[in-house]
């Protein structure tokens, strides 16, 4: 059984700048065979964490991205039809009834694994991410309980498929909508928010190696100044590491010193037109001065 230590020393070497709280989330969900529900704002590093967890355990990751409209199909499995076809017109040519057709082409060789039924098929236990559940419809959330429950999905034409080996399970939510009591008693919570400065200044040490430790703190209470400000769509973690590479790569060593190379490569942080409009040469000058 993997320790809490394990479970630190793991997040440590996937560079994931940790805290004992998140530390303590993994160690449990690991420990319990549970789902864990890991729920903040976009750009905070939840997704992240699962990617660090399949590279900790040294297995695959399976990501199911959610968006508006997922179903089954895209999600749990889909008949091989031109295989089918194929199946069908060659049997059909030595005169088979119905019931020995249906039997041959109902089967796993023509079902087309897609991400549930391919992480719990899986001969050894995967990490399986299910990105973005708030994206998804609530039916689709209500297709989901028995997965998280029993490890177990259902096809009509094969019946129970139990789980190989069960995988670890890591739901992301961003919070757009309100997730069900009943998805929720399934996982184990967490939630994650944008890393104080200390934090997201050692992040970005960890991440871009070579980078000035003075230079890292300043970019770490510039971005958290701009998260401060009205703007549509707030800086990630990622959006801090792409501003960080290319302040450095300019061989920028005090922010101070050169706004204007500052305010240009915000357009690694900002992403809407209207941010950019919003954050002015005056407002960049206005930020620069709070950074010590």
């Amino acid at each position: 059984m993997i320790t809490q230590d394990e479970v630190r020393e793991g997040l440590r070497r996937g560079r994931y700048v940790t805290t004992s709280r998140v530390e303590t989330a993994v160690f449990v969900a690991l420990r319990l065979e549970k789902p864990l529900l890991v729920e903040g704002p976009a750009g905070a590093g939840k997704t992240e964490l699962a990617k660090v967890l399949a590279e900790m355990l040294a297995t695959d990751l399976v990501r199911l991205q959610c968006y508006e409209g997922l179903d089954e199909a895209r999600a749990l499995y889909e008949w091989n039809y031109q295989k089918q076809l194929l199946r069908l017109q060659a049997d059909e040519h030595q005169g088979l009834h119905w019931e020995e057709l249906s039997e041959h082409l109902f089967s796993r060789e023509y079902l087309l694994e897609r991400p549930l039924l391919r992480a719990i098929s899986a001969p050894r236990k995967v990490v399986l991410l299910i990105d973005e559940i708030d994206k998804a419809d609530e039916e689709f959330e209500a297709f989901l309980l028995e997965l998280l429950s029993d490890f177990q999905v259902s096809i009509p034409e094969l019946g129970t498929i139990k789980a190989t080996s069960i995988p670890r399970v890591v739901l992301t939510s961003n919070g757009t909508r309100e997730l069900s009591d009943a998805l929720r008693r399934r996982c184990l919570y967490h939630y994650v928010d944008f890393p104080d400065i200390d934090r997201e200044a050692k992040i970005i040490l960890v991440r871009i190696p070579g980078i000035d430790t003075a230079l890292a703190l300043q970019i770490a209470r510039m971005i958290a100044a701009i998260r401060k400000e009205d703007l549509r769509k707030v800086p990630g973690v990622a959006e801090t590491l792409d501003w960080a590479a290319t302040l450095a790569g300019l061989e920028i060593h005090d922010l101070r010193q050169e706004p204007e190379a500052v305010h240009e490569t915000m357009i690694c942080l900002l992403k809407t037109h209207e941010d950019r409009a919003r954050l002015t040469r005056e407002v960049s000058d206005r930020l620069l001065g709070k950074v010590a």
